[in-house]
């Protein structure tokens, strides 16, 4: 690229976290992007690619990208990619942004590897329409003083299941952790969501998202498939939801998964 360091509205954010790593430092190992996939979940169109946060360069792009946003050449900047992503919702993704690098301060930086960040915004199609999108982060590299080095970014389009943003981040816990942390972002467009799951609730409302059967989860979990219907008959109840369609239309609308 002529210009890898192209200026976007998340460097300061992310030097606010990490101002002392080095800068353009190169990526030495690509991470093990089946196992990363594996702990996230794609309801209709997805891609990811490889953020490198040091200048924000980004590489090893999955081909939808190209099909999905109706772009010829794959981005080789992170802020083409936020070029696609609707004005209106630029301030809330800075917002969103500053809220995960508070939360992986609060919990500490030795668990920044085991931590999943996540939030919805629109961005433009191939029909140059802007459609919502589900957005998903996980942090692959950290150099010696834990500063992040580098990210993969999936991003799946729901707008066929909902085109309501919920104005939430979500920090879920992945591999050994079991966080989950609920952050509403003061926003003019949405009042925050009065549905509260436990998190038992919430551990198998994300299985249900990933696609995974009642007799599967019960195996996963260890519990009984009796235990995941009545969970799962209560996550309906709360939601007011009469199936898995709608389940997971809601739980998008009120920024459960």
């Amino acid at each position: 690229m002529d210009n890898p360091e192209q200026i976007h509205p998340l460097i300061e954010v992310w030097n606010s976290y990490s101002a002392e790593r080095e800068r353009n430092r190169p990526i030495a190992n690509i991470p093990p992007i089946e196992r990363i996939i594996g702990e996230m979940f794609a309801i209709g169109e997805f891609y990811y690619y490889v953020l490198n946060l040091t200048n924000s360069t980004i590489s090893n792009h999955h081909p939808d990208l190209l099909k999905i946003h109706g772009l010829k050449e794959y981005p080789g900047n992170l802020k083409e990619i936020i070029d696609l992503t609707h004005p209106e919702d630029i301030p809330f993704i800075i917002k969103a942004e500053e809220q995960v690098v508070r939360k992986i301060i609060e919990i500490g930086k030795d668990s920044q590897l085991y931590l999943k960040c996540s939030y919805c915004f629109r961005m433009k199609t191939a029909e140059r329409n802007y459609e919502l999108f589900h957005h998903q982060a996980i942090i692959t590299m950290e150099d010696e003083d834990r500063n992040i080095i580098q990210a993969v970014n999936i991003h799946t389009n729901i707008h066929h299941i909902t085109k309501e943003n919920p104005y939430t981040v979500l920090i879920t816990g992945i591999g050994p952790r079991n966080d989950f942390h609920q952050i509403k972002i003061e926003y003019p467009l949405k009042n925050p969501s009065e549905i509260s799951l436990t998190r038992r609730e919430n551990e198998i409302l994300t299985l249900i998202a990933k696609g995974y059967s009642g007799p599967e989860i019960s195996k996963m979990l260890i519990i009984s498939e009796h235990t995941v219907r009545t969970h799962r008959k209560n996550i309906l109840a709360k939601t007011n939801s009469r199936n898995s369609k709608e389940l997971l239309r809601k739980a998008f609308e009120c920024g459960l998964i």
